[in-house]
Parts: structure tokens; sequence; C-alpha cells
């Protein structure tokens, strides 16, 4: 009986080539395109899986606001961790991270530059699944000066054969200083599904700043491990207990203020757990390890996946009700025959199952061979055979049944129904296409199709408005030189002498950059010398030297910047725009010049005051995310905490000599550092970096609009092609009755046409919510004018049109001597 459902299906299939052919490559590309998007949403939603315990690990996060300034870190203080441990059975173990920027690690002759680089403390092994290959995770990271390394960096240090002699106890070189690390051990590399990845760990007892006592500073990443019965919320209270506890005295003593006072004066500080799963797709802060997904384009790429395969099952339907005509005689046929209806719907659907069996193994190779080229847009490591083909199997199983049932079920359902005798008197033809659902599909294609190409629209607006948005600096033609601290003393030497070179405009020496910072350091700031005064809050410092503000491009529009010439600029200050007003340094009418601000020092009795040299325009040193916020730069200077930054060397360079520049810049720094490698890269370059994820999400959309277009256009031509066939006998009498052909192009077009317009009406509201969601996230974005869905659906018509015009032109061309006599 299922031989012969099949072998009539097959035949009814191969009869319709053409029609058979649309469906076909409509659902190939919306099944190739579910299971890409699939792959990449599983591979989102399986982040940190992987650790045994994730479901009991939580990550705790700081919360402040302060003189009006607000923020959510993804670090706590230091004695956080040890604190919870000893004090909380609930607690099984925590462990803390410490980032300090990339190194260079020394093995013989060999440097190589790491940035995946960690201070961690021992128990890390306890908390994580991090599989320990060789050494012993319970003592590895115990000592000071131990490191562990992943396996990709054991391969890299000591070659292919590095298992059959494991350099456990090998001593390795750290740092400019050369210090010496011991190997403890070595753990198998960090899956790509992690929220963080390191090749070198090194032990905390190594990092002095692990054992500070200090509770207002904000630097360590911590992981608490809980008891299964554990309440986090419970938890989550007496943490912030504790935090007032210890913060309580130390508040006291650098600002002279009581906890109880300070959250009086609306101010807070504030800790919660967050757990380790939600932290790839629900946690944004500042401080982050890596940058992390988001759960709206999760939503996002299902939606889209869902839509590119209904349209596809649309087409199917279509083209089904318009054929329904023929389908009907047979229908009527059939059941004078015997045919129960049942068996009918049992055949209808065989059919739309078969074609959709066809589909998918199309699609499974179509999906294979963009596999790749998919992964360097989404920037994945993605593989079909990371997944468990049981279920993918099962999965595909469904999805061929779920899809069939979709596609088929207008013929099963709706032709199956017919009584064989109106059929067989001619009372159902062409009004069995059900006019009204064909154009409701038709409607429903494109109105998905205009609400991707209105997102593909605003996501480039979006990036371009970003991109061509005055920043406040000028980040075109700034060559960022790394690892200048390893230049030591002779690091103003060496500035000086690129500045020889005539393609070399200037040159600063700083960690602060406003695209991508390699460096960030906040502390707290208040008016005059009063750390109860009402502004008092954190904000960023950015020690600078006296060329950064020039090479930079940046304005000074009140006051001066700081001078060689002035001995006392070491203890003067620039402040921006946003700090003038945060601040209301110009309240009194006498301008911020002058004004005297304070901050904290090492010790609790430590002040440091510096007066106002001058005032920055406002620019850009966070994403477009954020609104600019205050912000200070001070001096390189060692007079004061703020210290001498010198992480990198920015060189303005002249843009017709580009090449030369960077090759002269690399031939001297291989006379200063030989055995380091020149690594460099472009501010502009650094800028786009911020935005890669919002250029991925750009790429994919344009993309997949694409595709959901071409798949819409696949049922209009069939649509369109069955209607002119439809139409043979009337076109040649009209054409015989002098109706020229723009005019029989346009009754042909009309129909069409309308259809498009009304899902432009439909689908303008929809995409306007959608897009202004999505730029809610950016503080500085574009308005959504009139101008872009009217292009949007002016795009959609066009094409429209352009896949009617074939059929209807060539319809039209017929001769109609011909199409009389044929029919």
């Amino acid at each position: 009986m299922i031989k012969n459902y099949l072998s009539v299906a097959s035949r009814n299939l191969l009869k319709q080539k053409f029609y058979t052919l649309i469906n076909v490559l409509g659902l190939s590309i919306g099944l190739a395109t579910c299971l890409l998007i699939s792959a990449y949403l599983l591979d989102e939603l399986s982040y940190d899986q992987h650790h045994l315990k994730a479901d009991r690990i939580y990550r705790i996060h700081g919360y402040y606001k302060m003189g009006g300034q607000e923020g959510s870190y993804a670090v706590v203080p230091a004695p956080f961790a040890q604190t919870v441990n000893d004090n909380y059975p609930e607690v099984v173990s925590a462990v803390r991270f410490r980032q300090r920027g990339g190194t260079n690690l020394y093995n013989g002759n060999q440097v190589y530059q790491e940035n995946k680089v960690v201070y961690v403390d021992s128990t890390v092994f306890k908390v994580f699944n991090i599989p320990m290959l060789y050494g012993n995770p319970e003592t590895a990271l115990t000592e000071p000066n131990h490191l562990v390394i992943s396996t990709d960096n054991a391969l890299k240090y000591f070659g292919a054969d590095w298992e059959k002699n494991p350099p456990i106890g090998k001593n390795i070189q750290v740092g400019r200083e050369k210090v010496e690390y011991t190997i403890s051990g070595v753990f198998e590399t960090m899956p790509s599904n992690s929220h963080f990845h390191f090749d070198v760990m090194f032990s905390m007892a190594s990092l002095e700043e692990s054992r500070n006592d200090m509770w207002l500073s904000n630097n360590f990443h911590t992981y608490l491990l809980l008891r299964e019965d554990a309440n986090p919320q419970q938890l989550e209270a007496k943490l912030n207990e504790t935090f007032k506890t210890y913060a309580a005295p130390q508040l006291k003593q650098f600002a002279n203020i009581s906890m109880d006072e300070f959250m009086e004066a609306g101010n807070t500080f504030k800790y919660t757990l967050h757990p380790l799963l939600d932290i790839h797709l629900y946690s944004n802060l500042r401080v982050e390890m890596e940058a992390n997904g988001d759960i709206k384009y999760v939503y996002i790429f299902a939606a889209i996946a869902f839509f590119v395969l209904l349209i596809a099952c649309v087409n199917f339907m279509n083209l089904s009700t318009a054929r329904s005509a023929g389908r009907a005689k047979e229908v009527g046929i059939r059941k004078t025959l015997g045919s129960q209806r049942k068996q009918l719907i049992f055949q209808f659907l065989v059919e739309a199952m078969l074609l959709t069996a066809i589909s998918m193994v199309i699609a499974l190779l179509l999906a294979e061979v963009m596999l790749p080229y998919f992964n360097d847009l989404s920037a994945k490591q993605l593989k079909f055979t990371n997944f468990n083909w049981e279920w993918v199997a099962l999965a595909i199983i469904c999805t061929i049944f779920t899809v069939g049932l979709m596609a088929g079920s207008y013929p099963a359902f709706i032709l199956s129904s017919f009584r064989p005798i109106e059929v067989l008197k001619g009372k159902i033809s062409k009004g069995v296409g059900n006019t009204w659902l064909r154009g409701g599909l038709v409607v429903f294609q494109f109105g998905v199709s205009i609400i991707l190409i209105v997102g593909t629209i605003v996501v480039y607006q979006q990036l371009e408005f970003i991109r061509d948005m005055k920043l406040g600096y000028d980040k075109e033609h700034v060559l960022v030189l790394h690892n200048t601290f390893y230049l030591g003393e002779q690091i103003d030497a060496f500035k000086q002498e690129m500045l020889r070179n005539p393609n070399i405009v200037n040159a600063t020496i700083s960690s602060f950059l406003p695209a991508n910072s390699i460096s960030n350091n906040s502390n707290a700031i208040f008016r005059d010398k009063n750390p109860n005064d009402e502004h008092t809050t954190s904000v960023p410092w950015w020690s600078i030297d006296y060329d950064y503000i020039e090479t930079m491009g940046m304005h000074i529009v009140e006051g001066r910047n700081f001078s060689r010439e002035y001995s006392t600029d070491s203890m003067g200050i620039i402040v921006n725009e946003s700090f003038v007003r945060q601040f209301e340094l110009n309240n009194d009418g006498e301008g911020a010049l002058g004004k005297l601000l304070s901050s904290f020092g090492e010790q609790p009795d430590k002040i440091y005051s510096f007066h106002v040299l001058g005032v920055v325009q406002d620019f850009h040193y966070q994403t477009m995310r954020e609104k600019i916020s205050p912000m200070v730069m001070v001096i390189g200077s060692d007079k004061h905490q703020m210290g001498k930054s010198t992480a990198a060397i920015s060189f303005r360079i002249k843009p017709e000599n580009i090449k030369e520049s960077i090759a002269f810049l690399e031939s001297e720094w291989k006379k200063y550092v030989p055995e380091l490698p020149f690594e460099y890269s472009f501010m502009d370059e650094r800028f786009d970096n911020l935005y890669q994820t919002d250029q991925k999400i750009g790429k994919i959309f344009t993309i997949f609009c694409g595709l959901a277009l071409f798949i819409a256009c696949l049922g209009l031509f069939g649509l369109a092609s069955f209607t002119a066939e439809q139409k043979t006998k009337e076109i040649g009498i009209r054409k015989v009755l002098g109706a020229s052909e723009s005019q029989l192009v346009y009754m042909f077009s009309k129909d069409f046409t309308r259809l498009v317009l009304i899902s432009f009406v439909i689908a303008v509201p929809l995409s306007y919510l959608a897009m202004n969601m999505w730029l809610q996230d950016f503080a500085y974005h574009i308005n959504l004018g009139l101008g872009i869905f009217l292009f949007a659906g002016i795009i959609a018509l066009v094409i429209a049109w352009l896949t009617v015009s074939f059929q209807s032109i060539r319809a039209a061309h017929a001769n109609p001597a011909e199409t009389l006599r044929t029919e």
C-alpha cells in the first residue's frame, strides 16, 4: 500500500516538473537556512553547559549608584570570595579570576605573545570542569610563580611530541622582567562555547593584589559553587550584609561618612548572583571577560529561520491551491472509483512529505557546503559532526513530517472533501483555487520580506551613522603600536626617534584609547577636598602624556592642554564637558578653570588634589550604546597614584605613506626589542571592532533577507506561470479585440501589485516596532523616517514586478491564433 502511495506521488511530482522544481528549490533553501540557524542557536544556547556543576555555579555582580552616575560590573572586591567561602556553609567553593592584559612568555630563545592569560585561584578546578591532562589539579596553582597551560600552548611551546615528555616542572619566563615560573599542569584547551577562554593560568598566589583587603575596589571576577540545596536569593541578601559589614569602616576612613548616611544620600552598592548558564546571553556588564552574546539575537534568528521556512511552505500551499482545479477532477474520479477520503488525505500528505524529504536531502548538502561561509559570517566554529546525530536524525524526521503536514495540508484536507458529482459537473473549477487564500499567502510572504528588508536597511544605516558620527577625536590614520611597556626606560627615546621620520606627524604614549582602550581605571572624585560632596562619584581616570590630545585630534574648548613648561601641571587635571555638567562647575558663572577637585590616595588619610587646567570637548570613549559620561585626564607622573601608562604608543601618520611608515616602525622596533614580535592596529579598526556583533547581524540580515525574497519570488513566479496558463484564452481574445501588450501586462500585474501594497501596509507598523526596539540599545541612533519604509516597499514592489513581468510579457507576446487554436 505504502509503495503504491509513493509510486503515485512520484508520478504526480514528475508530471508537474516545473512546479515540483520550484517547490523543491524553495523548500531546500528554506530548510538549509533553518539548519544553519539552528546550528547557530544550539551553539549559543549551549554555552558553559560542559561544566558538570553548571547549574550550581553563580557569578557575583556589582551595581553602584553614586553622585548621579551608575553602572553594573562583572567584578567585585578581592576579599569577597574568601570571606563568603569561610562564612557561609551553602558555598562549597569560590574562585577568582584577575585579568591584567596580555604578556610575553619566554621559552629558551623563543618568545610568545599571549593575550589569553589570567591569574586564578587554585580552586578553579573544583568549581569548573577544566580537565587537567597532566599535573595535579589540587596543587597545580597553590604556590606562587606556578602556571598551567592549555594543550594548544603545550603544542606551540614544545612541539608535536610534547606528550612523550610532558612539560611538568619545566621553567618558563614571564613578562618584561622575565620572572621565572614553573609549569605545573597542562589542561585541555577550553571549548569555543565557553564565556571565557584562557591559554595560560597563573597562580593567584603570585599576585600581590589578590591579598588586598580593600572592599571599595572592584577588580576580580568571582564565582561561587553552591550546595544543591542552597537558596541563591537568601545567599544574595547575606552577601550584601557582608559587604556592608566590611566596607562600612573603610568608607568611614576614606570619605568620613557612615554607610547609612551614604545610602540615605541616594547612593547604592548592591551585589547580585548571576547563574553561570545565563552569563553568555543575559549579561552585558562592564568589565566582562569577553564579549557575550545577546538573547535578543537568538530570538531574532529563530524568528528568521521560522519565517523563511514558512515562506517556503507557503509556496507549496500557494501552488497547490492554484493547481487545485486540475487536482479536483482527479479527486472526483478517484472518489467515483471508490477511494475513501482518508486514502486521499494520506495520498496528498505522502506526496507533500516525499517532496519535503527530497528537499531535506538537498538542504543537508547545501548546509554542509555553506557551513564554512556561515562560520566566517557568524565568527563561529560550527560543525555538524559535533551534534548528537541520534537527536539530529529524530529532528530531521520530525521536520519532514511537520513541514510536509504544513505544506500539504490544503490539498490533503480541502481537496479530499470535494463531492465528486459537483466536480465532474464542472461546478468546482476556477473557484476551487481559493483566490483569497492565495492572495493571503502572497501577502504573508511579502510582508515578512518587507520586514526583513527594513531590518537590513536600519542596521546598515545605524552602522553607517556610527561610522560617520563626529566622535570628538580623529580615528583615521592613527597606528597603535602594542606592548611598548617592554621598551622600559627607552620608551621616550623610542618615541622621539620615530618622530624624526617625516611620515609620522605626532605620537603619544598611553594605555587609554578612545576606541577599545587597552586599560580601564576608575576612581572616586569630589569637589574641593570634601568626600561628602553630593556630586562625589567614580569616573574613569586616563593617565596621558603631553602630546595625547593633539595626536588624537581632540579639542580643548576651555583652558589649555598640559604643558612641559609648567611643573605644576603634574597635579593639574583636564575634564570633559560631561564632567563640567555633572559636577556643575559652571553654575557659579566663573567657569571650570582653576576649580579644585580631589581623589583618594592609596592610604585612607591620603587625598590628592588637582586644579582644572582645561575642558576637552566630549568624545566617545565608550560604545554608542552609552551616553558620554564624565571622565578626567591627568598627566603621566609618579607624583600621584595614577602613575604612567605605557602599554601603547599611538602614531598619527601621513595617509599617503602608510606602508612605508609601518615598515619603518617595524625596523626600528626590532632594533630596540629584537626578541618581541612587532604588533600594531589602526584606531579605525579598533573602533569597528566595538561593533563586530552588529556588523555580523547586518550581514546575516542581508543574506537571509535575500533568501526570503528569493523564495517568495519563486512562489510568485510559479503562481504567475499558472495564472498565465489559465488566462491563455482570455489574453488571446483580448488581443484579437485590440488590447495592446502594455494593457495586457497591466491587467496581468495589477492583482499582484495590490497584494504587495497590502503587504507593505501590514509590514510597516510591525517593522517599525521591531527596529525601534533594537535601536533603543543605542544611546545615539538614527531616526526611523518614512523614507526607510517607502524604500523597502519599493524594493519589494520592483522585485515582484520583475518576477511577474517575465510571464506577463511572454503571455502578452503570444500569437492569439496559436493560443486560440490550442484552446
